[in-house]
């Protein structure tokens, strides 16, 4: 039965893809309607990147569900690999880096955390924004694991913290939402803030500020996601395995 209506509802969504795909437009033709739409919005909003004035302006609501997926999937994990009474913690031990790993970790560490702020912060201006920036910023803090140890990381890296900051990111763009409901427009409408001069840091009106509250919520998620990983790799063991390696 449960493969009769999986079998039905995958019919279902195969047709609705079949219509749409008549519909569309020739490739490489000249018709390109919903990009003459979305680059005259963009240009019209101050927004100079029309991939982010797509994503956090004319599909802020799309934004807000895939922000939420993420947010759903961190949550997921640290209930599913969260420490259970079978299980202890033990401290890993030290590691032994070649040095011209450990000075090229080091070096790269800041260039690359830096990177992706300013790919978050100046989203709204060039491609990329907060997904692509988050996952920077987050993937370059665990350099220091590669160039240092796990101890090391974990002085930089207090989970209970991002995992605050992860809610905040996605508490932010809602509170956003709501703001301009408040001021009397729609949820998400981008008329919360002035649109600024054109093609500078100051421009886009509500797109920063939603692109930066993306990124505190995907670099944060995605900090929270490989710690709990780590941890059940490096220090995370089960009791009778760590019994039978000790004697005890």
């Amino acid at each position: 039965m449960r493969l009769w209506v999986l079998a039905t509802g995958g019919l279902g969504v195969a047709a609705l893809f079949v219509a749409a795909y008549l519909r569309l437009p020739r490739f490489g033709g000249a018709s390109h309607p919903y990009g003459e739409r979305a680059v005259a919005a963009a240009l019209s909003r101050h927004t100079a990147n029309v991939i982010s004035s797509v994503n956090f302006d004319l599909r802020a609501f799309d934004t807000l569900g895939e922000e939420s997926i993420l947010f759903a999937a961190v949550l997921g994990t640290v209930v599913l690999l969260r420490q259970t009474r079978d299980e202890r913690e033990v401290a890993p031990a030290p590691e032994r880096v070649a040095p011209a790993v450990r000075r090229y970790a080091l070096i790269m560490l800041p260039v690359a955390l830096l990177t992706g702020l300013y790919v978050v912060a100046h989203g709204q201006l060039s491609p990329g924004g907060g997904f692509q920036g988050g996952v920077v910023v987050a993937t370059a803090l665990h350099l220091l694991y590669i160039g240092a140890d796990y101890r090391a990381l974990e002085r930089i890296r207090p989970v209970g913290i991002y995992e605050v900051g992860d809610a905040a990111g996605e508490g932010a763009y809602l509170v956003i939402g709501v703001a301009a409901m408040v001021q009397g427009s729609a949820f998400l409408a981008n008329t919360l803030l002035p649109y600024g001069t054109f093609n500078t840091l100051a421009s886009g009106g509500t797109v920063p500020l939603l692109n930066a509250a993306v990124g505190m919520e995907v670099a944060s998620a995605v900090v929270v996601l490989l710690a709990h990983f780590l941890d059940q790799a490096v220090e995370i063991e089960d009791s009778g395995t760590a019994q039978g390696k000790d004697g005890s």
